[in-house]
Order: structure tokens, then C-alpha cells, then sequence
């Protein structure tokens, strides 16, 4: 009997043309979400071994570190540290064919990803999970149920926007796996990482985190992630009690992307190699770690005390103080992960130490501390994603408090809003991309060609000879030359080929161009007041480097000539300038995480 070949096995389903269709495709969409699912629950059981090496007995990161003695507080993130650098190294040696992170290979690419350079990249974010990292620990779930979605799309022999799309399902299943947050999970891919709401890609991404969080409760791993009591909301002043902290939140959050964007500058001013630098990391943290072993992790145990025990302003001050240097010296060090959850953490903060400072002032108002604290956590997401949709879905399911969603609405938008006002480092380089795109698009959209006229060189009356014609075109190495009246107005061209005609016809030298072949549409025509999208439009049906200017239609007096090159000059200084003013990039590689 022969082998099963799974190769034979794919050139006989590429033989069905209907499994690549549309129809098809969602079957192909629940099984990337059940796979999704199955790589969370795998992470999951990954982090309990992880955390058996250590000798701890398993649980929420916080509680694992709080039970380590002073020394292996340090021991283990600077262990976890060198190995995590050492397998980024790895992964830095894998071929670069592909792609390492799935938001590229969707937003920028064709949805291949490395599998060896994803695999390396997972367990690194492992290791830095399990010794005490302050990341998320859910960018690696997201990143393996995208991994899976490109390795079904090119076993399958996809075409890349369908591979581009099953990726895009595949992180969306991962991001409701790991939050429980389907709706917000369908969200966020096509609001950050596709840049789209559309029909087309909804549809997909929706079943894809729909299944992935069926079967997440149906293998016991789904619940409310904050189970706070039932929040009731008052049409009081307490709702511009709320606003004013969205204001706050939108401040903040750039700060904090800042801050450790700065943190990531200095780590990169030591010139370490990966291991030794996340070691670093790792070594700072411990020391972090040895007076408050709540920093660890990705917060989510700090947030659940908040949201049900009584904290002092010093406590909160503290508590948030080290969980943003804890974040520092992970992150920056260049674990791989991101700051999700960190920055829900810390948004958290800021809405209870708003409450208590309201508490303290009108003490009448400040009878719900969670729902500040969840306001805060939706606002300061907001404010540093800039996906305020997305935020306000998954604040609503990660809670399943319906009354939080109306101030969520006005909460997060003017988060973002504020947080725009102000440059701000982008969490997600592909949400920088197409801001820069779109932002050089409305830049040579107001732009015209007036300034790029210069002078016509090549130009004739049409009382001129055959003669001047040749002895112009000897000068020139020019197709054509432009005619004008005695008005200046602009009359067409006359090509070398034309006048080659009536040199072989032996016509006389003397012969006025009038009486040639003058093509007055055979050649694109520009205007001053074109802008350049609309002269680089034209000058791509037209093989030539300069197109003549008329002053308009109705009066076409030639100005001038524009060059291709300087249109294209003018474009790529504009792209210069704006990548010298743009905000820093954080550059997680694996993002949107928990």
C-alpha cells in the first residue's frame, strides 16, 4: 500500500475549483476557527508547562510570581530573557522569504507567512510569558491561528488575496479566543489590520471568531474575562464626570507609547545582542518584580482587584508606576508581544485614580468605582490604538455590561479624537502605513504643476520651415516639437517621423510647417492648476519624459513643459518629509495581544 502523500493529496483537491469559490470559503473560515481555537488551548497548556519548569505550581502569572523567593524573581526573567533573545536570533537567520508578522503579510503582502520564523517568534513570546514579562500573552495565540490560516491557504494553492484573507480569519479567531470578544475580534482585523469594513471581509472574519469562541466553550476555556457586578448608568452630571476622564485617558496614552518608545531607544543605544539585551530586560524587571510582583504578567490580576477591592490613591499610584516600568524594560528590551493588556492595565489606573480624586471633591458622584475603571481601560485603548469601534465591542464583551456601552461610545471617540491632536507612536506599523498613504494622497492632492513649468525648448511656429524643423530636431534628441500660432496658442506637434516623410519626398527645405502634418491630440496636454496625481495619471498612457502646459482650454497658450522625473521628484520629497515628521513606531512583531 502506498504512503499517504500529502502533496498528492493537495494536486488532487486543486483539481475542485469549487473549493476556492466564494461559498467555500466560509467552510474554509470555520475550520481556521476551529484550528485558531485549538492553538489557544495549546499556548494555554504551554504556559502550564512552562510554568511546571520553574517549579511553581500553575496559575495567573501574578500569583505564580508572588510565590517566587527574591532571587528567582531575577533569576527567571534574566533565564527567561536569553532565551527568548536567543530564539528572536534564530528567527532572524531564517530565510525572509515570507513574512514574520501576519499584519504585514495581510495589510502589506500576500498572506504568506513563515512557518519556522513564526514558530521561533511564538516561543520566544513564551519564554518571556512564563518568567514575568510584562506583555501580553495572547499576541502569540493570535500570531499561531494566523500561522495556520496561511499554511491551510497555501496547501490549498490559494490565490494571495484569498490567502491574505483566511490569514486575516485566522488572527481574528485567535484575538476572540483569547478575549472571548468575537465581535470585537472580527472588528479589529478589519479595522486595523485591513483597513476595511466592507461586506466582503466582515463576513469571513465574523464566522471565523464566532467558531473560534463556540468551541472555546465547548472545550470549558471560555469565560467573562472581568465579571464585575451589574453597572447601573445615571443621567447625571456623573456622565461628564466620565467625559472629562476620556479627555485625561486621550492625553495619557500617547505618553505612554512614548515612554516606551523612548525606553526601546536606549535599550537600542547599548548595541547588545538580542539575548543580552532581553536579559537586560529581564534583569530590570526582576528588580521591579522583588517590590511588587503584581507587575508581572499582563495585568489582568491587578485589574480584577481594582474592580473589586478598595484601593488608596498611594496603592493605585504604586501599582501603576510599576506595571509602566515593568512594560518598559520588557518591551523595550524587544521582547516580542505588545501592550494590549498592559495598556488596559494602565487605563485602568488612570480611571480609578479619577474616581478617587472625584471621591474626594464631589464624593456624591463617585458611586461606581468600576464603571470609572472600565471607561478608563476603553478610553486609554482608544487613545492608543485608535480603533474606537473595536474598543468599545470588546469592552462590552469582555464584560457583557450592556449599560457600559453608551458612555463607551462617546468615551472612546473623544479619546481618540484627543490622542489625534498630537503626534503619536503607532502601535501597529501597518495602521502607520496606510495613515502615511493616505496622508501623501490628500498632500498631492492639493499640490498642481504650476510649479514644476519650465521653459519649452523645443518649439516652432507655423511660419516656420522644414528647415528649422530638421535643424531642431539635430539639436534635440527629441519625437517632437511643439507648435504654436502667432498668438502662442498651442496647435499640436510634429513628430521626426513626419518630417522624415517630407524628406524623402525631396520636398523643398522651405516648405512652412503649416502646410505638414501638425497632430494636435496626438500627445496628453497638461494644465497649471492639475494637481500631480492628475499629471502623473496622464503620463502614464504617454511613453515620453515631458508633456507640453497650456494655460487652459479655452485659452491654450503654451507655458511650458513638465517632466515625468520632476513629478515624480516632488512625490518622493513630499514621502521624504513625511517619514522625517512622522511619529515613532513601536514595531511589535506580534501584536494585538492581551
Amino acid at each position: 500500500m502506498a504512503l499517504f502523500s500529502p502533496f498528492e493529496a493537495r494536486n488532487k483537491l486543486t483539481q475542485f475549483a469549487w473549493l476556492t469559490n466564494r461559498p467555500a470559503f466560509f467552510v474554509w473560515a470555520i475550520l481556521v476557527g476551529v484550528a485558531a481555537a485549538g492553538m489557544t488551548v495549546l499556548f494555554h497548556m504551554a504556559i502550564h508547562w512552562g510554568q511546571l519548569l520553574t517549579g511553581s505550581v500553575p496559575g495567573e502569572i501574578e500569583t505564580v510570581v508572588s510565590r517566587w523567593s527574591t532571587t528567582e524573581r531575577v533569576l527567571f526573567p534574566v533565564v527567561g530573557g536569553l532565551i527568548a533573545g536567543t530564539l528572536l536570533w534564530l528567527s532572524s537567520k531564517v530565510r525572509k522569504d515570507m513574512n514574520a508578522d501576519y499584519m504585514e503579510a495581510v495589510a502589506l503582502s500576500d498572506g504568506r507567512l513563515s512557518l519556522r520564523q513564526g514558530a521561533l517568534r511564538v516561543l520566544s513570546s513564551l519564554s518571556t510569558v512564563v518568567t514575568g514579562g510584562s506583555i501580553g500573552r495572547e499576541g502569540a495565540m493570535v500570531h499561531l491561528g494566523a500561522m495556520i490560516a496561511s499554511a491551510i491557504g497555501r496547501f490549498l494553492a490559494f490565490n494571495a488575496n484569498d490567502i491574505r484573507l483566511l490569514v486575516a480569519c485566522g488572527a481574528a479567531a485567535g484575538v476572540s479566543a483569547a478575549y472571548n470578544a468575537p465581535l470585537a475580534a472580527a472588528l479589529f482585523v478589519a479595522e486595523i489590520v485591513l483597513g476595511t469594513l466592507s461586506v466582503t471581509t466582515l463576513g469571513p472574519l465574523i464566522i471565523s471568531a464566532g467558531v473560534a469562541n463556540i468551541t472555546m466553550q465547548l472545550t470549558g476555556y471560555y469565560r467573562v474575562t472581568y465579571d464585575v457586578k451589574p453597572i447601573s448608568l445615571a443621567m447625571d452630571a456623573s456622565l461628564l464626570l466620565l467625559l472629562a476622564l476620556a479627555v485625561v485617558a486621550g492625553l495619557l496614552a500617547p505618553l505612554f507609547l512614548r515612554f516606551l518608545d523612548a525606553v526601546r531607544q536606549l535599550f537600542r543605544k547599548t548595541r547588545l545582542p538580542l539575548p543580552f539585551s532581553l536579559a537586560l530586560g529581564g534583569a530590570l524587571l526582576g528588580g521591579i518584580l522583588i517590590l511588587q510582583p503584581a507587575a508581572s504578567g499582563n495585568g489582568y490580576g491587578p485589574i480584577e482587584d481594582m474592580l473589586t477591592l478598595s484601593w488608596t490613591i498611594p496603592a493605585v499610584l504604586l501599582m501603576l508606576a510599576y506595571k509602566v516600568l515593568a512594560t518598559g524594560a520588557t518591551v523595550g528590551s524587544g521582547a516580542t508581544g505588545g501592550v494590549f493588556t498592559p495598556m488596559l492595565m494602565v487605563g485602568a489606573s488612570v480611571g480609578m485614580l479619577f474616581f478617587q480624586i472625584i471621591s474626594l471633591v464631589m464624593p456624591e458622584l463617585a458611586a461606581q468605582p468600576s464603571l470609572y475603571i472600565l471607561i478608563g481601560m476603553g478610553a486609554f485603548l482608544a487613545a492608543g490604538t485608535h480603533a474606537p469601534l473595536m474598543t468599545i465591542l470588546m469592552i462590552f464583551e469582555m464584560t457583557q455590561q450592556i449599560n457600559l456601552v453608551l458612555p463607551l461610545m462617546f468615551a472612546c471617540v473623544i479619546a481618540n479624537v484627543v490622542s489625534s491632536m498630537y503626534s503619536t507612536p503607532a502601535m501597529y506599523g501597518v495602521t502607520l502605513s496606510r495613515e502615511q498613504t493616505a496622508r501623501l494622497r490628500r498632500q498631492i492632492s492639493s499640490m498642481t504643476l504650476k510649479g514644476l513649468v519650465i521653459e519649452a525648448e523645443t518649439v516652432l511656429r507655423q511660419n516656420q520651415t522644414l528647415e528649422q524643423a530638421v535643424a531642431m530636431f539635430q539639436a534635440y534628441p527629441v519625437r517632437y516639437i511643439y507648435v504654436i500660432d502667432e498668438n502662442d496658442h498651442y496647435q499640436g506637434v510634429l513628430s521626426n517621423q513626419e518630417v522624415t516623410r517630407w524628406l524623402l519626398s525631396q520636398s523643398p527645405l522651405t516648405t512652412p510647417i503649416s502646410e505638414l502634418m501638425v497632430q494636435p491630440h496626438f500627445i496628453p496636454v497638461l494644465h497649471p492648476d492639475m494637481t500631480l496625481a492628475q499629471g502623473l495619471e496622464l503620463f502614464l498612457s504617454f511613453m515620453g519624459e515631458r508633456l507640453p502646459v497650456l494655460l487652459s482650454k479655452d485659452e491654450p497658450v503654451l507655458l511650458g513643459v513638465v517632466r515625468k522625473s520632476a513629478i515624480l521628484e516632488q512625490l518622493e520629497e513630499q514621502r521624504i518629509l513625511q517619514e522625517r515628521h512622522q511619529p515613532p513606531q513601536m514595531d511589535f512583531r506580534i501584536s494585538g495581544d492581551k
